[in-house]
């Protein structure tokens, strides 16, 4: 996710915090959040996708 649209979803936090947000800023931050969302458990998936348990003899096997 680009930094400009991290630092608009920090943005809006504050807003809702402090003032409070309009409809159209909270469906922005609502659109803004499922991307991260997304984006994170792709990355997350590669991760696991490329992960191994190595047992005591030294065998490799991927995770489920």
């Amino acid at each position: 996710m680009e930094q400009a649209k991290l630092d608009r979803i920090n943005e809006l936090a504050k807003k809702a915090k402090t003032t409070g947000l309009t409809d159209a800023e909270k469906a922005e931050q609502t659109a803004l959040r499922d991307e991260y969302r997304a984006g994170f458990l792709k990355n997350l998936r590669g991760q696991l996708d490329n992960t191994y348990i190595v047992d005591e003899k030294g065998n490799k096997r991927k995770l489920k």
